[in-house]
């Protein structure tokens, strides 16, 4: 092993570096050197300082190198001694270099970036960054996909409706102005055509959400729905439901869909007929409508589980306007990452999906499919999910009566 240079030997490579940038400088401008008091310093072409930036020029000249010297040093190439390779990054970091994302296009044939984009809701609006899950998750995301060297691009999601109401895919040119290497699809819905479109323009998919069989994807990162359901409905009933209805979306991604399905099947298992609403999740509004129909049904639920982020407040609202008390007459669990939900009133239970673990994996996942690492069969990893237990889902040990639905309050 070689020894890393001392600091002889770096004031030698920086009174080198001096000379050769004096000279570089003086062969393009020969005026330029020496330079006049509060005059203009010339701005080098080819790789030199921009703004302000240093180029790989700088640091091959501040480090007493060739420019191919510092390309191999910093990109891991060539069979060069340990000592440079360690010098040239010490120089690169002192003078603040950055790679040229160009110049990195050109030599390697990627762009460095990853594209995200929900298509669960096709070309219904959808701002998903204004959910808290979303919201963690893409800055997990991001994060994950600088500390390797790429950039995470959101997108929306490229479809519009055809013949008879279908979601049919826009194509490649929607995406033609982003050169992408990968893409993360959040939520794909069965026989989405977007995941088909990009897998067939040869870019590696990931999904955030448990696809269908027929959807092609590399890879895919999700959490146990079934477990969890089976786990907040137990966890009701042991404080004293006994008629647990649900708030559940229309849509056919994996989430609802799994979630919904283990709901009707515990309610089989134990007895208990189902009392659940459907409603597009993509509409805040529709939500509120939903728990209001719930709460106002003949078969009225003592305690409800909400599959989205606003279910929470939504049922705490319609619960005031019929009168109904949190959680004496009625338990409450929702799915959200909001920490808003410890200081209603009361706290309501939630169920956290872990998005801040997902929005990793699914960036390391295409990330090591571009890079040809890790497994070449499709690849599927389940996470954890932590139910937050606070007032609204917890009972101290009373007789439960379910009566009649009351006439909303007048507000």
């Amino acid at each position: 092993m070689c020894a890393t240079p001392g600091v002889s030997t770096v004031r030698a490579y920086d009174r080198l570096a001096m000379t050769a940038a004096e000279k570089h400088q003086a062969g393009r401008n020969p005026a330029a050197v020496p330079q006049p008091p509060g005059g203009r310093c010339p701005q080098p072409r080819g790789g030199g300082r921009l703004n302000g930036r240093a180029g790989i020029r700088d640091v091959a000249a501040a480090a007493g190198v060739s420019i191919t010297t510092v390309s191999d040093a910093l990109n891991g190439k060539g069979r060069l001694p340990d000592a440079t390779r360690s010098h040239v990054r010490e120089v690169a970091e002192r003078l603040g270099y950055r790679p040229s994302a160009a110049a990195r296009t050109l030599r390697t044939g990627k762009s460095g970036l990853i594209g995200l984009t929900v298509t669960t809701y096709g070309e219904e609006p959808f701002t998903f960054t204004e959910y808290a899950y979303f919201a963690e998750m893409v800055r997990a995301a991001t994060s994950t996909a600088l500390a390797r060297g790429y950039a995470l691009v959101i997108l929306p999601a490229p479809a519009r409706r055809g013949p008879g109401g279908t979601v049919v895919a826009l194509g490649p040119d929607v995406w033609s102005n982003v050169a992408l290497d990968g893409t993360v699809v959040v939520d794909p819905s069965d026989q989405d055509p977007v995941v088909g479109e990009l897998v067939r323009s040869g870019l590696p998919v990931v999904s955030d959400g448990r696809p269908s069989p027929s959807l092609p994807v590399a890879a895919w990162v999700d959490n146990d729905h079934e477990a969890a359901v089976r786990g907040i409905l137990d966890h009701l009933a042991e404080n004293g439901a006994r008629r647990i209805g649900l708030l559940t979306g229309t849509s056919t991604d994996t989430y609802t869909r799994v979630s919904t399905t283990a709901y009707l099947e515990w309610c089989r298992r134990v007895g208990q007929e189902p009392v659940y609403e459907r409603y597009p999740a993509h509409d805040p509004c529709a939500g509120a409508v939903a728990a209001d129909r719930l709460l106002a049904r003949p078969d009225r639920p003592d305690a409800v589980y909400g599959l989205f982020d606003p279910n929470g407040t939504d049922l705490l609202a319609a619960a005031r306007r019929y009168g109904l008390r949190v959680p004496e007459d009625l338990l409450l669990v929702c799915c959200s990452e909001s920490a808003s939900y410890a200081t209603t009133a009361p706290p309501i239970t939630t169920l956290s999906l872990k998005p801040g673990r997902i929005g990793t994996a699914v960036v390391q996942l295409p990330i090591d499919v571009i890079e040809g690492v890790g497994p070449t069969r499709p690849v599927q990893q389940v996470m954890p999910t932590e139910l937050i237990v606070r007032t609204s889902s917890r009972r101290a040990g009373r007789p439960v009566t379910v009566s009649p639905p009351r006439v909303p309050a007048t507000e």
